[in-house]
């Protein structure tokens, strides 16, 4: 068979396949439930016997035997696939950590692995079980978790881990942990934790134990089992021992280490808003352009040495040396990095790409894509739900589409300069949609800093701060390059219009635009290109639906301890409560309630906290900074947060859009008798009877039995539980008055205060009212105009990979 007949096969084979087994590996992640091995098995092999019937049988081009033959070789791929991601989810799936071991304190004996991470709370570290006992038993664990050291209260605010040893990578440990199963907050649009987890090949979470009761933990050694890991520690202490500021220094060690946690804050916002965040996180992206860069330069520099060597150039031909090395020099830097599933995706995508270059073929660019992409769903089917996967690929087609994906043909240095500027403008273009689709944001400076940041980080600063590893005063070089360049960042996030934000598109429009952004760089005639905007117009115009006049619509946010509502009507949005603190430097209003918003593109008209606790209070700088033109409404002073709020008092109302607010609690009395902070929250009714939300914060029973008895007519179609749904509120005189539709119990998964309590559960299956708990539900929500229907995330989005806790966790209305 010649070479133009034998591509032409391959294609006709290759295409089908390749389409098939992306599409069934995608089609498998959407199942809410794993079927057995044996189904799994018959299907792989049904696959198999119906690609044996097609061997060999290629009809002749055209017709619709050539079609049918091409749907067969689409379902053997489909089937394969599908098959082998699903029993290899069954596989891994079948190590997980036994429910009866949950929350229990148990003795392990193990190594520290991975790069330990150090917080002002303590040390976040990865664990390598060698042996485990349960009073003394031994038991079958998860041979990796992942574990949070804590440093003892007292010490908290202080340096960062006072109290604590010093962890390093390799050493072997007799420790006493309680564990559970991976379990992550459940909002629409929101970072899957569990998926994450199982991605990185992680069973278990959890934290170790240290107390008068508890044997504190023992140092047993120090070994070479994880010299890489330990390699990466030494380097990542000498480099913020080093290098001043420390903020500096964390640039550099997440460039060259892959410490992301070492970047404080403040800088990712600016990274953020100039959208080169891309570039200070080892990621596919980045080990793709280093890579890119390295083939540039070996390639050049190759041609150099051939010119007094030509022999050189005989045995080994540019391309070839240029790919190699651009190649190994990619692997290197993805292993020191931490070789992460991003960092393994994109050696994997390098290395295919470069030997489909390297046959001496010449494969139609759609083809050396597809194949890319399908030898990275065979080692993480997975990375399909990624947003990062699709960002990756996109850039990858453009880099195909617009010329040349590889520099490896021998061209100049100065034109893969213009080609790189070339490119990241195309990409700016191309990717926007994208970014909008996942993160409801773009940065319209975005090609300004990357214009000078891509080569000023790519080709100055990271060779710099990894040589730095051998000649340390480098570091001191690097580190004034990122204070340059953060110079220019801020001085970019500074303008009024740096960023664009949209709500969330829904995938059909997101998917168009994206196609539209592709059809604008690509090489054809303008008039064929001009198409690409009609595509993105719908994207720009789009704007989320909203409740007709005279309803609202309620959603109560998975953010652990803690309350945050989201309440809107057609023109307006109260945010009820900002949520508890996550970290030292962050909250719920951070991480949850403003995506909420961005998402549906709303900006609160009001903003009331309930009462001055933390887990209802610690976002309001945060929610006060991005929204600075919102009212406050409080039961407390807000002047440390540089506010000015309206005391919340019993009979305030107000009417939006025909839904009437209504606040209950409390009184001129209870400010004259200073009560306790929890017996002065804010009680918010929305709406009338019983399609009405009743928001009342930490109020006890008592305030409950003065409300209901005072108004003996109050009616809720839904009622969010008081306290989290401690024993000390919701009453009986309460519920009877109230008889809600619903009760939504916003409390933390297995929250050590014990909510929400075993009497609350029985009050409410005593009078027949359902309810659902935000760990198991993930966020709730619901309308006015369908009282008596709510909806669970974890239900709306269930997927096998999710803590099992929430599967079918939705208790049907009486």
């Amino acid at each position: 068979m010649d070479r133009p007949v034998a591509m032409h096969a391959a294609l006709a084979l290759g295409l089908p396949l390749m389409l098939g087994g992306i599409g069934g590996a995608w089609l498998q992640l959407q199942q809410p439930l794993l079927w057995s091995f044996e189904v799994y098995g018959a299907l792989a092999v049904a696959a198999l016997l119906l690609g044996a019937l097609l061997w060999g049988r290629q009809p002749g081009l055209g017709g619709a035997r050539q079609k049918l033959w091409s749907l067969g070789w689409l379902l053997v791929g489909a089937g394969l696939l599908f098959a082998s991601t699903g029993g290899r989810a069954l596989w891994f799936q079948a190590g997980a950590l036994d429910a009866h071991l949950e929350g229990r304190d148990l003795l392990l004996e193990g190594y520290v692995a991975g790069l330990p991470r150090q917080g002002e709370l303590g040390w976040q570290f990865e664990f390598v079980v060698l042996q485990a006992s349960l009073d003394g038993v031994a038991v079958a664990l998860p041979q990796r978790l992942r574990l949070a050291w804590f440093a003892p209260r007292a010490g908290r605010g202080q340096n960062a881990g006072a109290g604590l040893p010093e962890l390093r990578a390799g050493q072997r440990w007799r420790l006493t942990a309680r564990l559970q199963r991976p379990h992550g907050l459940a909002n629409p649009g929101g970072f899957d934790f569990e998926l994450r987890l199982w991605e990185q090949g992680i069973h278990a979470t959890g934290s170790v134990r240290a107390g008068p009761a508890t044997p504190a933990p023992q140092l047993l050694g120090y070994g070479w089992h994880f010299p890489l890991q330990q390699a990466r520690q030494w380097v990542r202490d000498r480099m913020l021992e080093r290098v001043q500021p420390a903020a500096t220094a964390g640039v550099l060690a997440a460039l060259v280490v892959g410490d992301q946690g070492a970047i404080p804050q403040t800088h990712w916002e600016t990274f953020r808003v100039t959208g080169v965040t891309h570039l200070m996180v080892v990621s596919g992206t980045h080990i793709t352009l280093f890579a890119w860069m390295a083939m540039a330069l070996i390639g050049l520099l190759w041609r150099l040495a051939g010119r007094r060597l030509p022999a050189l150039l005989l045995a080994v031909p540019t391309p070839v040396a240029a790919a190699l090395g651009g190649l190994a020099l990619g692997f290197l830097y993805a292993l020191f990095s931490g070789w992460g599933v991003p960092a393994q995706r994109a050696v994997l995508m390098l290395a295919t790409l470069v030997l489909l270059q390297l046959s001496g073929r010449q494969w139609p660019w759609p083809f050396m894509w597809l194949a890319v992409m399908q030898m990275v769903v065979l080692l993480d089917p997975w990375a399909l739900l990624s947003p990062g996967f699709w960002l990756s690929f996109v850039a990858v087609a453009i880099l195909f589409a617009t010329g040349q994906p590889l520099p490896t043909d021998g061209r100049s240095g100065r034109h893969y300069v213009l080609g790189l500027v070339r490119t990241q403008a195309l990409m700016t273009l191309a990717l926007a949609p994208l970014l909008l689709l996942w993160f409801g944001e773009f940065s319209l400076v975005g090609l300004l800093a990357n214009l000078p940041a891509i080569p000023w980080v790519t080709l100055l600063v990271t060779p710099l701060a990894l040589a730095g590893v051998l000649v340390w005063p480098l570091w001191l070089l690097a580190g004034w390059m990122v204070d340059a360049l953060m110079l220019w960042l801020q001085v970019l996030q500074q303008w009024p219009w740096a960023t664009i934000s949209r709500p969330t598109l829904p995938l059909l429009l997101a998917v168009l635009a994206a196609l539209g952004g592709l059809l604008l760089v690509l090489r054809w005639p303008w008039s064929l290109r001009a198409w690409g905007l009609l595509l993105i117009w719908p994207a720009l115009a789009y704007s989320p639906a909203r409740p007709p006049p005279g309803h609202f619509e309620w959603l109560a946010a998975d953010i652990g301890q803690g309350t945050a509502v989201i309440v809107r009507t057609q023109n307006h949005t109260l945010v009820y409560d900002t949520g508890p603190p996550m970290g030292p430097h962050s909250d719920a209003a951070e991480r949850v309630l403003l995506p909420l918003l961005q998402r549906h593109g709303e900006a609160p008209t009001k903003v009331l906290i309930s009462h001055i606790d933390s887990d209802h209070a610690s976002g309001i700088a945060t929610l006060a900074r991005a929204h600075p033109q919102a009212q406050w409404l409080t039961s407390f002073d807000t002047q440390p947060w540089g506010l000015s709020s309206q005391r919340c008092l019993a009979g305030q109302s107000w009417v939006w859009d025909g839904v009437p607010f209504r606040i209950l609690h409390p009184g001129p009395d209870d400010y004259a008798a200073r009560r306790p902070d929890n017996a002065m929250s804010c009680v918010l009714q929305v709406g009338q009877g019983a399609a009405s939300l009743l928001l009342p914060g930490d109020i006890y029973v008592e305030e409950e039995t003065r409300l209901a008895l005072a108004q003996p007519d109050l009616r809720a179609g839904v009622l969010l539980a008081a306290h989290h749904g401690s024993r000390t509120s919701s009453g009986p005189v309460w519920l009877n008055t109230l008889q809600p539709q619903w009760v939504v119990i916003q409390a933390a998964h297995r929250s050590r205060y014990g909510h929400p309590h075993p009497q609350v559960l029985a009050r409410l299956q005593e009078r027949g009212i359902p309810w659902v708990a935000t760990p198991l539900c993930g966020a709730a929500w619901g309308s006015s105009q369908r009282p008596d229907e709510l909806h669970c995330q974890r239900q709306q989005r269930q997927r096998y990979w999710q803590h099992p806790d929430g599967r079918g966790a939705l208790p049907a209305p009486p």
